[in-house]
């Protein structure tokens, strides 16, 4: 066991444990507290008294939602510990961790083995180049596998794996986890050597033609290639007893880069930059941050400028004063009792309150906007959407229930809450857990009951074409629709992905300022809604005529009139619906092929390829997002249980006109 102490902290980590849902991850992260003295007691999950689930909703349901963070400390390295959930419902919350990782701990299930979950977690990790540790948790479980689960895991999920530690009795209760001895035994030598040269030539020429490398040499080429993302060292163990953990410490502090060596503070020149990866709410409504800084230095009292990305492409920004600043991992340091001449340093993790606009996805840069930190990685956008009421129709209680949303809202930018004109509230999904979680939470937290349609597919509308619509005042009358204003728009198509862009064919000075800002903000607004009811993206819409009445004419007018002519133009151009696609790739076995290809066809697949035929198939496709829930819950009956899936976002395609109406999930 690693000892509790207080050292001189010269290197931080920051690292992230993800897993499918209950491989074990939570109880990893609180077998690692405890062997290293951070806590004194073991929590369960079954008990819900772990040191980051600490939500009601997480402790009643034995499931992370919202990502944590725990320190410990080994030697003079300090470990940030962020415990992400598991379920793919929220895998919007391990996006924003991932952008602030150094590193991760990837915990598969000696039992179950590689799920579909690890195997999307898996894939964005080694797209991103990540240091990733594996630990196969529960070799104590009946069932538990070894060398075939290792076999599964080179052919599914990474070809170049060094495992660690060796396994004894493996399946029982008394199953036991040894690393492997570099001194003494030179068979282990021989494995790393040979994992290491599959991609190093250099290495491989040493290996052919020595000299062999020394033990020295290997212990740093193997940290050099786990830095890198090429190589990814295996522990086996048991969250439960312990077993193989203290190997998984020792691996963690010697294999992986820290974010940051030496103590003092970086030059005051150097702008602060960072992203918020987290928010919480007290009781209060006082809120706090987690913030990864990653150039730069922090300290309370300080002002900082946050940006934010909006729906629409465009950026806010907004300015506060930090209040208190709690160091995570720092002894004696906490926001209570701030030591004003401390500074949250590049690569550590602080706890701030005082910004009062602050949402997650925040990015910390200067004044000037300038912002060099690294991006967060993208996994797909929720693809469901689903319209909310309170069940008490009493007077007000919709309001509530708008600003109950707005606030988890914060905490989850992508659920995008927005009012619609009847009342209700819109909010994005990934899946129905989610659903059922935010139900819960709005009781638990806000006492708000609520009523959640059925999910549909978010689809979006682009313009068929270009056109242009028009409504001008008279010299003593109001327009047609009976506005004080004159508005000419012409829509056009632009390229995938391009989003919107609002241009000027009028003199900027034709029209007052904030009659200007009307008409824009109006543009934007208005399509969120298209024809066929969905938001229309990738145009271009150009102001091309533009009148007033001085005494008469107000911005309202101009609101009022600018949503006609548009809704005009869109309809002389023409809209096309196109909904969401995931390209997938699904391992079956061999006598399952005829069914699983039929079924998938009728979902709306397009099968692209049928690979394999030794030991299985390997079918690759694309598949409306839609449809991606109902392959998952159908194929384990087509394939005897043994059907891996995985699927991500592949852009859109059309649909036929018939099909514009939202599509239902059930």
């Amino acid at each position: 066991m690693h000892t509790k102490h207080t050292p001189n902290i010269k290197h931080t980590l920051n690292i992230g444990i993800l897993a499918h849902v209950d491989a074990g991850k939570t109880s990893l992260t609180e077998r690692l507290l405890f062997e290293t003295g951070a806590i004194d007691r073991l929590g369960s999950v079954d008990a819900g008294d772990t040191q980051t689930d600490t939500g009601a909703i997480e402790r009643q349901r034995g499931i992370t939602v919202r990502s944590a963070v725990a320190s410990f400390a080994v030697g003079t390295t300090q470990i940030n510990l962020i415990d992400t959930p598991g379920h793919a419902d929220f895998v919007a919350e391990v996006e924003r961790v991932l952008g602030v990782l150094d590193g991760a701990v990837l915990v598969l299930s000696a039992v179950e083995g590689v799920q579909a979950h690890t195997r999307v977690l898996m894939r964005t990790l080694r797209e991103l180049r990540l240091p990733v540790v594996l630990f196969v948790n529960k070799i104590d479980r009946r069932g538990a596998r070894g060398d075939d689960l290792l076999a599964d895991v080179r052919r599914k999920l990474a070809p170049h794996l060094v495992p660690m530690t060796a396994v004894r009795d493996l399946g029982t209760p008394s199953a036991s986890a040894l690393p492997y001895a570099w001194d003494a035994d030179p068979a282990f030598r021989d494995r790393v050597a040979e994992a290491l040269a599959e991609t190093d030539d250099a290495l491989l020429a040493r290996v052919v033609d020595g000299p062999f490398p020394s033990v020295d040499e290997l212990r740093t080429a193997l940290a050099e290639q786990v830095s890198a993302g090429r190589v990814h060292p295996v522990y086996c163990g048991s969250a439960r007893s312990g077993q193989g953990v203290s190997a998984l410490i020792d691996g963690l502090t010697d294999l992986l880069p820290p974010a940051l060596t030496g103590n003092g503070p970086e030059p005051a020149a150097t702008p602060p930059q960072g992203t918020v990866f987290a928010v919480e709410h007290a009781a209060s409504g006082k809120k706090t941050a987690y913030l990864r800084l990653f150039s730069g230095t922090l300290a309370a009292r300080q002002r900082v400028t946050l940006h934010r990305n909006r729906p629409d492409g465009t950026r806010l920004a907004h300015t506060g004063q930090i209040t208190s600043l709690h160091i995570v991992g720092r002894p004696g340091n906490n926001a209570n009792s701030l030591d004003a001449t401390r500074h949250l340093t590049a690569g550590e993790i602080g706890k701030i309150t005082g910004l009062a606009e602050v949402r997650v996805g925040d990015r910390l840069s200067d004044p000037a906007g300038r912002d060099d930190g690294p991006r967060p990685p993208h996994f797909r956008a929720p693809t469901l959407r689903t319209l909310v009421r309170p069940r008490d129709a009493a007077p007000g209680a919709a309001s509530r229930l708008h600003a109950a949303l707005q606030r988890l809202a914060e905490q989850d930018p992508f659920i995008h809450a927005s009012a619609e004109p009847d009342g209700a509230t819109s909010v994005l999904l990934y899946g129905e857990v989610q659903k059922e979680i935010l139900a819960a939470t709005l009781v638990n937290d806000f006492g708000i009951e609520a009523v959640f349609e059925p999910s549909r597919t978010v689809c979006l509308e682009r313009p068929r074409g270009t056109a242009e619509a028009h409504e001008e005042i008279g010299r003593r009358a109001p327009s047609p629709s009976g506005f004080w204003a004159t508005v000419g728009l012409r829509v056009e198509p632009t390229a995938r992905n391009a989003g919107i862009a609002f241009r000027y064919e009028t003199e900027l000075g034709a029209l007052p300022h904030a009659f200007h800002v009307a008409i824009e903000e109006t543009v934007h607004t208005a399509l969120r809604t298209g024809p066929h009811g969905w938001a229309v993206t990738d145009c271009t819409v150009t102001l091309t005529r533009s009148g007033f009445v001085g005494p008469l004419s107000t911005a309202g007018d101009f609101r009022g009139l600018t949503p006609v002519v548009l809704a005009r133009a869109l309809a002389h151009a023409g809209t096309r619906v196109y909904e969401p696609c995931h390209a997938f790739d699904v391992d079956i076995p061999l006598d399952t092929l005829p069914a699983v290809t039929s079924c998938l066809a009728a979902l709306g697949a397009t099968i692209e390829e049928t690979a394999g035929g030794m030991s299985s198939w390997l079918v690759k496709g694309v598949i409306p997002a839609g449809r991606v829930r109902a392959a998952e819950l159908r194929l384990p009956a087509l394939t005897h249980g043994e059907a891996l899936w995985w699927s991500r976002p592949s852009g859109d395609r059309p649909i036929g006109q018939a099909a514009g109406a939202p599509r239902s999930t059930e």
